[in-house]
């Protein structure tokens, strides 16, 4: 039924899915009238990927020859089949452009795609083939069979985009599609033998036997729509008498190269595709055509494991079915032997991370097949395990790779959850990877760069919503794709014992796990893979692993996690892959492996950030380089990044990157005891306030304009940051104040508001958190996050309260105007170093510190373990300090310091303290500090709590250099420690 006028109105247009609106709309007006139609009844059934390439396909049809395009609207069912295919794929409209009377094939393309007897019955009756030869070898022939290889074509993506669910249908589409790539092969050499008929005696033509053997996605029935169709050509003589074996070969090169002419030349009717015989004996050097004799000898003698690997998938596609038959027969016992071959898996394994490599960077992140996370991380990954396993077992001696899948899972190789989140997303990625080849009819695997591109492929799959959503759901199945993979490609599949010494090379599996666990492996079968993986094979690179690996695993053993130690070890080494300098450093340094097992089984924190920079494993050759660069050569350093990027983000990426790597240093430092406590504050301290202060010189220059930079901006630091006393994973405690002098006050805040948000924006960093705490500014988080001077300097003068004063003592100007900063520590010298200290504000603060103390314990903490709130750690011997400084620092210049060790030191030098309780204060801040660190180091994470776990304590012992098993010794002199701290504060804080 005709639907009323109002429904093709321009916003019922882009309700159906139009962008083009007006053009839309014009071009409907005129297909109306070619066709005498109504557009009304022309939008039955719109139902298309992209409805504006539809009209406009549509559209030239109808101008070349309206009567076919008008037949089909006759038939109401064929209506949505014209809009869903003009609407996917311009190829096949330009398809039906140059040939009008084809689109009869849409009129009813069927529910069933056609089989392979069926097109081959189509192909061959193109070309009046009688006993596999053509009527002739003419053009005419030729343009026939590429009319009726469309033609089928059409059929398949008609049907193909009707389906309900298209990827569940993928597995019987790409069939089809390798069926017709078969029959149209059949049909030209039908063709060929036609025409070398023409210049070789017909009765030699007969007699020479040509199998064309389907390899690839061709061989294994899963065939893309627009694909090179890889191939072997083996030749032969069905009568030696008549024919003997090197003539027969020479014809059947001339029937090959005849057959990849009519496919792939240039004639009136473009090409179907190339006909790839690369994959034969010695490539494109090799002979096009062997006899299976000469094919059988190569891969007895000089094959590549890779070329087994490509042999899984061979199939007898066109040409001579017993010679064919015969070539299987030959080579599929070698295939399924391959696995046994001297580093094989290595091989298989560096030939994936090959063709990873070789992605053009710019392509990595939109490569649907090829890219991490793709449909050849799933190939090969089934590959691989189907090569192992199947030299035992028959049932994986599978072609497709969802059928492969399936006798995996039945087999027991591959979890059930793992082959069906593989299956899935596989079958999705060839759903896409199908609609956009369909699109051109043209040979691509790049999801779309635009947003109209993605738009149209959402459409056309039906897997989102919309352009943005496609993308998402793109980069969801590529994170889980990468993660299967890398579990499964990456298994030790051969000599899984190959690290041990060489008289246990003998030892079985369960004694090489016994053996891993009574060391102090959790996970012994995980560590056989990775011993596997890091020794298997005859390269250098795995002979230096295999003298390196015993000593070594002994060495991961001594540490506290030696599971995540040596599965660090092999991240870090596949990162390095062939770099010459790092077994050999290993080898041949005095120290180097034992430093670098001891820090990647000791430290997740270190681990974890050697992996984004493995090169750091050079500086453990030199213990110099593990010691922190200094304040100046950091801001150089900086300095030179802005210099370098002038794109904010840019610019900020790598200060964050130069954060990253100068923490590691440090950690490193710490770790091995190069440090100490205090240089390690230090050096935490100076890369923060050298990042930050980067950060705002590309902030500063991204958001206010020339005419708006007599705007001051200054940041002060606050709390242990303010004091250089960071440890590992400390936040920054910061005041942001700004002075407009020349800018409008309004414009001045609105630019200071936006340098804030842009530096907590840019500065974020996931993997080393860095987070900016304006909490300690006037009015906490009820104040303004960002004030003016005089703002700071009315507020103090007017509203301040004790702990506020109490704060300042440990400000300290770190980045901005110089002019500022100078300006607000003078300000903050009045409010923290007073004259006079009133004893209703020294009260107060003993009040608030009695508070403190029972209010911002986490709930069910124990607060003998809290290092930062517990009795006698660091709140007790801070807060204690900074008193002091209140009351003395006017008439002693030593406490106007931010250091509280510093600040302690003046105290007791100047006897407002005795010598014993000051140094009971200082060791207990130390190891409190010490203890915060080492948690970090330890886990990765941040957290205030000594652990009770006696492993988790064994490990922070370990890492502050006492001896192995010593949990039970550390928390004890913890608690001494500050237990006497704890009487020394409350006598002189309370007093």
């Amino acid at each position: 039924m005709a639907r009323p006028d109002g429904s093709v109105s321009l916003s019922a247009l882009a309700r159906l899915g139009f962008a083009e609106l007006s053009a839309a709309s014009s071009a409907l007006d005129e297909l109306s009238t070619l066709l005498d139609i109504p557009r009304a009844t022309l939008l039955e059934g719109a139902d298309a990927a992209d409805p504006d390439a539809a009209v406009r396909s549509m559209l030239h049809v109808a101008r070349r020859d309206a009567v076919p395009l008008q037949a089909l609207w006759r038939h109401e069912s064929a209506r949505r089949t014209v809009w869903r295919v003009f609407g996917a794929s311009t190829g096949l409209a330009d398809f039906f452009v140059r040939h009008p009377a084809e689109l009869q094939v849409l009129a009813d393309p069927g529910d069933a795609l056609p089989g392979p007897e069926e097109l081959r019955r189509r192909l061959l009756d193109a070309v009046g083939a009688v006993d596999g030869r053509a009527r002739s070898g003419d053009e005419h022939e030729v343009e026939s069979l590429r009319i009726a290889y469309r033609r089928s074509l059409a059929q398949i993506a008609a049907i193909d985009l009707l389906h309900p669910a298209p990827a569940d249908f993928i597995r019987e589409v790409s069939a089809a599609l390798a069926d017709i790539a078969g029959a149209a092969l059949e049909a030209a050499l039908a063709v060929a033998r036609a025409r070398v008929s023409e210049t070789v005696a017909a009765d030699k033509v007969a007699n020479a036997q040509l199998a064309v053997i389907g390899m690839g996605k061709a061989g294994a029935r899963e065939l893309n729509y627009v694909s090179d169709v890889d191939v072997i050509f083996v030749g032969g003589s069905t009568d030696e008498s008549v024919l003997d074996e090197a003539s027969a070969v020479d014809i059947a090169t001339k029937l090959a190269r005849e057959t990849m002419r009519v496919l792939s030349g240039f004639e009136i009717e473009p090409p179907l595709w190339e006909v790839d015989a690369a994959l034969r004996p010695e490539g494109k050097q090799g002979a096009l055509v062997r006899s299976l004799s000469s094919h059988v000898a190569y891969y007895d003698r000089w094959a590549k494991s890779w070329e087994f690997q490509a042999l899984l998938k061979a199939r007898p596609l066109a040409g001579d079915e017993e010679l064919g038959a015969a070539y299987i027969r030959q080579v599929q016992a070698k295939v399924w032997t391959s696995a046994a071959r001297q580093d094989f898996v290595d091989s298989v394994q560096r030939m994936r991370e090959r063709v990873t490599e070789h992605i053009d960077p710019e392509d990595a992140p939109y490569q649907i097949k090829l890219g991490s996370g793709g449909i050849r991380d799933i190939e090969f990954t089934v590959q691989l395990l189907q090569l192992v396993h199947g030299l035992t077992d028959e049932t994986l001696r599978t072609r497709g790779t969802l059928e492969s899948l399936d006798a995996l899972v039945a087999g027991g190789y591959i979890g059930r959850a793992e082959a069906s989140a593989f299956a899935e997303d596989y079958c999705r990625l060839r759903l896409m990877e199908h609609r956009l080849q369909l699109r051109e009819l043209s040979r691509t695997h790049l999801m779309p760069r635009t947003d109209a591109g993605l738009r149209i492929l959402a459409r056309a799959t039906g897997l989102a919503e919309s352009g943005s959503a496609i993308w998402d759901r793109w980069e969801s199945i590529r994170r889980e794709v990468r993660d299967i993979h890398t579990r499964l490609f990456y298994r030790p599949l051969l000599s899984a014992v190959a690290g041990l010494p060489e008289e246990e090379r003998t030892l079985s599996t369960e004694q090489a796990h016994d053996r891993l666990a009574a060391i102090g492996f959790r996970d012994p079968a995980g560590a056989l893979r990775h011993i596997g993986a890091l020794t298997s094979g005859l390269s250098r690179k795995a002979t230096i692993q295999r003298h390196l690996m015993p000593v070594m695993v002994r060495w991961f053993a001594d540490g506290s996690d030696p599971d995540y130690g040596l599965i660090a070890f092999r991240r870090i080494s596949e990162r390095l892959g062939d770099t010459p300098w790092f077994l050999r450093m290993l080898r041949d340094s005095a120290g180097a492996a034992e430093s670098l097992t001891r820090l990647l089984s000791t430290s997740r924190f270190v681990g974890e950030l050697m992996e984004w920079t493995p090169e750091s494993v050079a500086w453990l050759d030199s213990p110099e380089l593990l010691r922190p660069r200094s304040r100046a050569a950091l801001d150089e350093e900086a300095r030179a990044i802005q210099t370098r990027h002038s794109v904010l983000k840019d610019a900020v990426r790598s200060v964050r990157a130069l954060r990253r790597r100068e923490l590691l240093r440090t950690a490193m430092g710490a770790v091995l005891d190069v440090l100490t406590v205090e240089e390690v504050a230090t050096a935490l301290s100076d890369i923060t306030q050298a990042t930050i202060q980067s950060a705002l010189r590309a902030v500063y220059r991204d958001v206010v304009e020339p005419e708006d930079d007599s705007l001051d901006f200054a940041i002060i630091a606050m709390g242990r940051f303010g004091g250089a006393e960071l440890g590992f994973g400390s936040d920054a405690d910061i005041l942001f104040v700004y002075e407009p002098n020349d800018v409008e006050s309004e414009r001045a805040s609105q630019l200071a508001a936006q340098i804030v948000a842009g530096l907590r924006e840019h500065l974020t960093d996931h993997r080393v958190p860095l987070e900016l705490d304006a909490d300690l500014r006037p009015e906490g988080r009820n104040g303004p996050i960002v004030r003016t001077f005089d703002a700071y300097a009315e507020y103090y003068r007017r509203w301040s309260l004790s702990w506020e004063a109490q704060a300042l003592l440990r400000a300290r100007g770190i980045a901005g105007s110089n002019t500022l900063i100078g300006r607000f520590m003078t300000l903050a010298d009045s409010v923290r170093y007073p004259a006079e200290v009133e004893q209703t504000g020294l009260r107060e603060i003993k009040r608030i510190k009695a508070r403190v103390e029972g209010e911002r314990l986490p709930q069910g903490a124990d607060p003998k373990r809290h290092l930062k709130l517990g009795p006698g750690t660091l709140s007790d011997v801070e807060w204690l300090v900074q008193i002091i400084q209140l009351e003395h620092a006017h008439r002693i210049p030593g406490l106007r310091t931010t250091s509280t060790l510093d600040a302690l030191h003046v105290a007791t030098t100047h006897d407002l303290m005795p010598e014993e309780q000051s140094a009971m204060l200082r060791d207990a801040w130390l190891l409190s500090s010490r203890l915060r660190s080492a948690i970090t180091l330890l886990t990765g994470q941040t957290s205030d709590i000594l652990p009770a776990d006696r492993r988790q304590l064994d490990a922070i012992a370990r890492i502050l250099g006492y001896p192995d098993r010593s949990a039970t010794a550390l928390e004890e002199e913890y608690f001494r420690v500050t237990r006497r701290a704890r009487r020394a504060f409350e006598a002189l804080f309370y007093g």
